[in-house]
């Protein structure tokens, strides 16, 4: 009898964590049959991003939280130590790869400035970036579940009104290349980094083991990203398709939109989503949040928390701002502060810096929407 008890308790359990990584390696070969191996390995990077987030607890509208109210550095510097991995080997490589990997690159101008800014306050507000929104979905956050679906409309919106934003006026694109622009990035990361460290406290000028495990990790797959894809991660993009996707099925007309009338926005949309390499990672990091939390204990059971119908209705304000706002600034915190700077791009420094600015200010502003209690 006690052996069935053992049995019963071990077994369940395993059972479904079997099934779970079954269902995943199952989705991957289906798309591969379906679509190409290259698509494939896209939605396993995808798995991996999602699996490293949510199983590691890397991610970026958190650390920068801490980083704000307490002065813990941590989670920054693992950022920064995966971004400077990524960079001493992508800026070479796609210097010398001919035109077949391509940066994240774009130019320095008063909309960049300004969506990076309100993205940061934004962020901060929900507690998601972009990849941190799709892993609070994909792990039944009722926060991050309300958010995406607007973030995605958002993005859509941002793209519809992008060029009218950038003739406020901007720089011309502004690049680090070859191995000079890997060292340039390197010797600027050490600079912000030992910047974070003289702000904080004594006691938390350290990083702890699993941000450094994290850090590497994430740059591998992000190295497999520019490699098999030939462009960096991304995430923004992906969300504005999918609502690009939805809008025509409704029928709205994208002709009047110089951005989604452009030919190859219209073949992404008209295209299967099995064929677009960042909607493959955006769902690839749902899946593997969705694993890990599977895999915990109760991981799913979060429940609806208590919150004011104000809460509520600023996380929806938000997520529209996070998709519109990071249309503007050429990228989230993926597309344009991490894989910018790690590709050798100005824009990815000046992104960090307004959208640190505008987390300041979000980080204020969740007890005043009744995100939080009130200190």
């Amino acid at each position: 009898m006690s052996t069935t008890v053992v049995e019963d308790k071990v077994g369940h359990p395993f059972l479904q964590r079997s099934a779970l990584v079954a269902a995943a390696l199952i989705l991957v070969l289906a798309v591969a049959i379906l679509a190409g191996v290259r698509y494939g390995l896209m939605l396993m990077i995808g798995l991996g991003f999602g699996l490293a987030l949510e199983g590691l607890r890397f991610g970026f509208a958190g650390p920068w939280r801490a980083m704000i109210l307490r002065r813990e550095p941590s989670g920054i510097l693992a950022q920064l130590l995966a971004i400077g991995i990524v960079s001493v080997v992508a800026i070479p490589l796609i210097e010398m790869s001919g035109g077949e990997l391509i940066g994240a690159q774009a130019p320095v101008g008063w909309a960049m400035i300004g969506g990076a800014f309100v993205f940061g306050m934004a962020m901060q507000v929900v507690m998601g970036c972009g990849s941190g929104t799709l892993v609070n979905a994909g792990s039944g956050n009722p926060v991050g579940l309300l958010a995406l679906p607007f973030f995605a409309i958002g993005s859509f919106a941002g793209a519809f009104h992008l060029f009218a934003w950038t003739e406020l006026g901007a720089l011309p694109v502004i690049r680090f290349t070859g191995w000079s622009g890997a060292v340039i990035t390197l010797v600027a990361l050490a600079g912000v980094a030992v910047c974070f460290l003289r702000q904080a406290a004594p006691e938390n000028r350290t990083i702890s083991r699993r941000y450094v495990i994290a850090a590497v990790i994430i740059a591998v797959l992000a190295l497999l990203n520019l490699v098999v894809a030939g462009q960096p991660w991304g995430v923004v993009y992906g969300l504005g398709v999918w609502a690009a996707k939805g809008a025509t099925a409704v029928g709205v007309d994208l002709s009047g939109s110089a951005f989604w009338a452009a030919p190859e926005s219209l073949e992404r949309v008209q295209s299967s989503l099995l064929t677009d390499y960042t909607s493959l990672t955006n769902i690839g990091i749902m899946t593997g949040a969705f694993l890990v939390a599977s895999w915990r204990a109760g991981g799913l059971s979060q429940k609806l928390p208590r919150l004011p119908l104000r809460a509520w209705l600023a996380t929806i304000v938000a997520g529209f701002l996070l998709g519109y706002s990071s249309r503007l600034a050429f990228g989230c915190n993926v597309g344009a502060y991490f894989s910018g700077i790690s590709t050798g791009s100005l824009h990815g420094w000046v992104w960090f810096v307004a959208a640190f600015a505008g987390s300041i200010q979000g980080v204020r502003l969740r007890p005043l929407l009744g995100l939080e209690a009130r200190s």
